[in-house]
């Protein structure tokens, strides 16, 4: 192992903070990236099944 203990792996050698900072941002962006996506399907899907419904009703008057 490289580090001598778990203390000094979550130290980095003294870059621990640099470190730890930039993987929980890179989550963090990742995490909100998903969040986003997941949104935006929900919304094109709530708007393609009211499209469905208009058609639906459009087709069923004529």
């Amino acid at each position: 192992m490289a580090f001598e203990s778990f203390a000094d792996f979550l130290a980095m050698g003294k870059h621990g903070f640099y470190v730890w900072s930039a993987y929980g941002v890179s989550a963090l962006l990742i995490i909100a990236n998903m969040a986003l996506a997941i949104r935006a399907q929900g919304q094109v899907r709530q708007r393609l099944a009211r499209q469905q419904r208009r058609d639906t009703l459009g087709d069923s008057e004529q």
